[in-house]
């Protein structure tokens, strides 16, 4: 097993950089590179290799590591190293289960509460995640997925439950980068993410609940597929 070496960097987007100390770019940095399937599941991370790929000590890195484990994308074997995880397919789903829960309270309050500037904003990246999937760039587009979702919690003024599930989605943020773009059609989420703005919209928190649970249920139907085709990058 051998140690993985990438050409590591920390985000210098401003609005990014903002959000906490070094520690926290550093943890963001291996996280993005672990749930972009760019440091794959299995292999073995060196602390120090990591620093000085980034152009840090070995703290912040150390520190990472830890929250990394937290959130069940890295584990650390006494005596042995910290390796990357396999995606637990039990992971993922239960993941999902929650998220579901947590989403579709947020959804429902958006749909009553969201302000015609908030809608906007949503219909802003759903207009922009039209432009990632024209030019076939999906590590963009899966970043507006998340900012879609995450302006979502914040039209509903669920800010919050939102920090909750970025906690928790680690493991199913694995499989959406894998599932790009065959297993998972483009179209179809963004059909799925324009019905939720739709509802949203005419204030309809039914119909809402029902776009965003059929959003959320989409990883159900492509994760046995993935696993089985990738079975070196799943457990149980």
């Amino acid at each position: 097993m051998t140690t993985e070496v990438l050409p590591l960097t920390l985000d210098d987007d401003p609005a990014r950089a903002r959000q906490g100390t070094i520690g926290y770019r550093v943890f963001d940095a291996i996280r993005q590179a672990i749930v972009q399937l760019q440091l794959r599941p299995g292999n073995l991370l060196s602390e120090a290799d990591v620093a000085r790929q980034l152009g840090v000590s070995r703290q912040p890195v150390r520190e990472a590591f830890i929250k990394l484990a937290d959130v069940g994308l890295v584990e650390v074997r006494p005596q042995r190293g910290t390796f990357v995880k396999l995606i637990s397919i039990r992971e993922v789903q239960n993941a999902r289960f929650v998220r579901e829960a947590i989403e579709i309270a947020i959804v429902r309050k958006a749909a009553l509460e969201a302000s015609r500037g908030k809608i906007a904003e949503l219909d802003r990246i759903l207009a922009e995640q039209r432009e990632a999937s024209e030019r076939g760039d999906h590590v963009a587009f899966l970043r507006l997925d998340e900012a879609f979702h995450q302006a979502v919690a914040h039209s509903a003024d669920c800010d919050h439950a939102w920090r909750v599930l970025e906690g928790l989605k680690a493991q199913m943020d694995r499989v959406r980068y894998l599932s790009m773009p065959n297993a998972t059609p483009i179209d179809t989420l963004i059909g799925q993410h324009a019905a939720i703005v739709d509802a949203l919209g005419r204030h309809a928190p039914d119909d809402a609940e029902a776009a965003m649970r059929l959003h959320l249920s989409e990883i159900l139907t492509s994760l046995p597929r993935l696993a089985q085709a990738h079975r070196e990058l799943f457990t149980d």
